[in-house]
């Protein structure tokens, strides 16, 4: 079924509003990916951090709902607050939904505690669990709406806000609701940087996708929000055409080699949405600068389009925002779509111009590249985790 996407809210490395991230995005401006000391010790990371100020978590609401990662959503609806509560009154409340992705919830503001608790042996005042369970994101964004209707996050690692757009397509096809508030919000987290950092998987520089000098990822953060319905607002309008998943079960952390399962689930999204691989116009990778994924995706993609299809890695720009990253990919892919897009220009690939040999040559988008002129703008946008769990989202224009 079609799903047709709303502009999406976005606050993100690249800036804070959809105008202001899509000129940055074709500009291929990495200037919010900053050096940051303070996150592993003796270590300066490029973080993708969100500089816009962050609105506050209204007082209304319990001290579990305050969290950096609720702020970061409450700053992506805010934009696109009027069409949100429009749908709240044209469909009533119990029939808006609300699906998210997350990995970390408020995890990193319930950080002290946990030292708390390691030098006095309690938990301090004030701690509360509830701030960084999963479920948070979407209870504070449906209370904050005052949409009834189901309201849930899931957290599959790198895929959970893809996912979470897959899931609302589903609720609206199977008639339990006529809208669903969907994306995601993650925020750098100690815990998770940390973690990287252990695997040997982040690079201190700017991350190289598909180089042959990458050295690993850079993490970001990200709040994105669409408003999903059956019907197009305008034409012109830009659809969630269709998505595949898949789960390789290869590895707890490491990707089949092979990219059999990126390749199914690709196959699975394009079989969803009824377009032949010759459709696809531009595939935003998933592009991590790792050494595995990217080998793996290059493989996946050159199988698929054996012919070739502009692509980039959009990380770079933003920072792998982890659980958010689906969600706002798709809004990249949605930038590329949209009607202001007038002469259908592509996101450049931002790297060092060094192929690694090793892997099959991909396409990758310049400044100078369009979509084909004459043919619908169809985009993929590939989002792969740990633990094999892989997701691939189409959009496209509607005439």
């Amino acid at each position: 079924m079609t799903a047709w996407l709303s502009p999406p809210g976005v606050v993100c490395a690249l800036g804070a509003g959809i105008d202001a991230v899509a000129r940055a995005a074709f500009a291929g401006d990495t200037s919010g990916m900053r050096r940051q000391p303070g996150w592993v010790a003796g270590r300066e990371l490029t973080l993708g951090a969100c500089a816009a100020p962050l609105p506050a978590i209204p007082d209304a609401f319990p001290a579990h709902h305050r969290s950096r990662n609720n702020q970061l959503l409450l700053a992506a609806a805010r934009q696109i607050e009027a069409p949100l509560r429009e749908a709240v009154a044209r469909h009533g409340a119990h029939r808006v939904a609300v699906v998210l992705g997350t990995s970390t919830s408020g995890v990193n503001d319930n950080a002290p505690a946990f030292r708390g608790l390691a030098a006095d042996g309690a938990w301090p005042a004030g701690y509360d669990y509830r701030r960084q369970v999963l479920s948070s994101p979407a209870a504070f964004l449906a209370d904050w709406l005052g949409a009834t209707g189901p309201a849930y996050t899931l957290s599959t690692a790198c895929t959970s806000s893809a996912r979470a757009l897959l899931s609302a397509q589903r609720l609206l096809a199977l008639g339990l609701c006529d809208a669903v508030v969907c994306g995601g919000a993650d925020t750098l987290c100690r815990l998770t940087i940390n973690g990287f950092a252990t695997l040997e998987a982040v690079d201190e520089a700017l991350c190289l996708p598909f180089s042959a000098n990458r050295r690993g990822i850079n993490i970001g953060e990200a709040g994105v929000l669409f408003l999903m319905q059956r019907e197009p607002a305008s034409d012109g309008a830009v659809a969630l055409l269709g998505g595949g998943a898949s789960s390789d079960a290869w590895h707890m952390s490491a990707p089949e080699p092979t990219g059999a399962g990126a390749l199914l689930a690709m196959r699975a999204a394009l079989q969803a949405a009824g377009v032949a691989p010759a459709g696809i116009g531009w595939v935003n990778l998933h592009g991590t600068g790792t050494q595995h994924n990217d080998a793996m995706e290059s493989l996946a993609v050159h199988t698929l389009f054996p012919q070739g299809v502009p692509c980039a890695s959009t990380k770079p720009l933003t920072g792998h925002a982890l659980g958010a990253a689906g969600a706002l990919e798709a809004a990249l892919a949605w930038i590329t779509l949209a009607p202001a897009n007038a002469d259908g220009r592509l996101l450049p690939h931002v790297w060092d111009g060094q192929p690694d040999p090793a892997l099959p040559a991909l396409d990758f988008s310049t400044a100078e590249h369009r979509y084909a002129a004459g043919r619908p703008r169809i985009a993929m946008s590939n989002s792969f985790a740990f633990g094999g769990n892989n997701a691939s989202l189409i959009l496209g224009v509607s005439p």
